[in-house]
């Protein structure tokens, strides 16, 4: 109280070193105080205190007030954290978290560093991408971190809409509940789904349909590789010696899902692992190698099934600690081309043929076309258009 004037007057008093840190009360309920202030506001006693400013000592304020002229009545403020303080710094303190004499050791931070990326969407840049980096940079100056930069990358994701083509909010009432989509599809639907949408930083909206298209990829996937009876599907089998079609197929989806994974285009990486497992479909027998290096791309995309498959085709370990698929670059050489064939420059048929095949043999594959025949018979060749490894276009009337 001010003597002079006969007033109350309200101040910040700091908590004395000697008092730190400061035991927080146990409380029955976690509820919101419901006045906007924190759920410590409920704790009473803890909150509303005689404060002896010099010392740190407290007592409740339902008690009476001890002697002497150094206490005074307070209320404890219980915001001590601004601008998401604690959430600014939790990517260091996760690489030596039962530390107890620093935030990290100086051998930690060496060794993990910082984070190689950071991806979070465009209100991250406010809520905590720029705190983050203004308390790195005070680390910095602190000499605690080694570096000035908290994220050397940094990546957008696009926001995903409802199926009404708006954000997605409770009070519209097109909030998906990811809880009801894994109950029904599961897990690595969903995971798979939200990653197959489109690229990632683009606005997507949502679509129930889409789905199930993906569901109905880990289905055909599950069964080429697991029998009936849930041992490993006959057609797979170790050892054999597999066809060109599959080691070009297999490297191309190796190389497609490696070079997509890294540029984050999560996407097209999916397109690719679908466009091998027709291929699955359609092959009447593949090597247990081939299988399970398919099976690799897929982990980090469904992680679940893939452990399961993993498992299956009889590894022990778990495939997380399997060593990434390598792509053989020779393997992705054709010796093959696909000509097209053309009747006054109108497309009546294709094949594949040798890269070192003449012009007289592509025509004799032409004639033996029937939608070239049916162009050509009765007419004149004037022409032919021959360019190796691309078209054979026949100019008759």
């Amino acid at each position: 109280r001010d003597r002079v004037r006969g007033r109350c007057v309200r101040g910040a008093l700091p908590v004395p070193p000697a008092s730190l840190p400061l035991e927080l009360p146990n409380v029955e309920s976690y509820k919101p105080a419901g006045t906007g202030e924190s759920p410590l506001k409920n704790a009473e006693e803890w909150m509303e205190i005689w404060y002896h400013f010099e010392t740190g000592a407290y007592v409740p304020a339902t008690q009476e007030k001890p002697d002497g002229d150094r206490w005074v009545r307070a209320s404890r403020e219980t915001n001590t954290m601004p601008q998401w303080a604690g959430s600014c710094w939790y990517y260091l303190r996760y690489m030596d978290p039962s530390n107890s004499e620093a935030l990290a050791s100086p051998e930690a931070l060496e060794y993990w560093k910082a984070p190689d990326m950071y991806i979070g969407g465009a209100e991250h840049a406010v809520l905590h991408l720029l705190y983050a980096r203004f308390w790195h940079k005070v680390l910095y100056d602190e000499g605690i971190v080694s570096t000035k930069e908290p994220f050397p990358k940094l990546f957008h994701q696009g926001m995903l809409l409802g199926e009404d083509g708006q954000k997605m909010s409770k009070s519209r009432g097109n909030v998906i509940n990811p809880s009801v989509i894994i109950d029904r599809y599961g897990a690595d639907t969903l995971r798979l789904y939200l990653m197959f949408l489109g690229p990632l930083e683009a606005m997507k909206p949502w679509s129930s349909n889409g789905i199930e298209g993906v569901f109905r990829f880990l289905k055909k996937v599950w069964r080429e590789l697991v029998a009936e009876d849930g041992g490993v599907n006959p057609k797979i089998q170790d050892g054999l010696e597999d066809s060109k079609e599959t080691e070009k197929a297999i490297n191309e989806a190796i190389k497609k899902v490696t070079e997509d994974t890294e540029n984050i285009r999560l996407n097209t990486a999916i397109s690719a692992m679908m466009i091998f497992a027709n291929h699955l479909q359609n092959s009447e027998a593949i090597s247990l190698s081939v299988a399970k290096r398919f099976i690799q791309l897929l982990a980090p995309y469904a992680p679940h099934i893939a452990e399961e498959l993993w498992k299956r085709l009889g590894e022990n370990e778990s495939i997380t600690l399997a060593p990434w698929p390598a792509v053989d670059e020779s393997k992705l050489v054709s010796d093959e081309a696909r000509i097209v064939f053309q009747v006054n420059g109108k497309m009546r048929g294709q094949t594949m043929v040798p890269k070192s095949a003449t012009e007289d043999e592509v025509m004799e594959l032409a004639r033996q076309e029937p939608r070239v025949q049916a162009q050509i018979e009765g007419k004149t060749v004037r022409k032919i258009i021959f360019v190796p490894g691309k078209i054979l276009n026949i100019v008759a009337n």
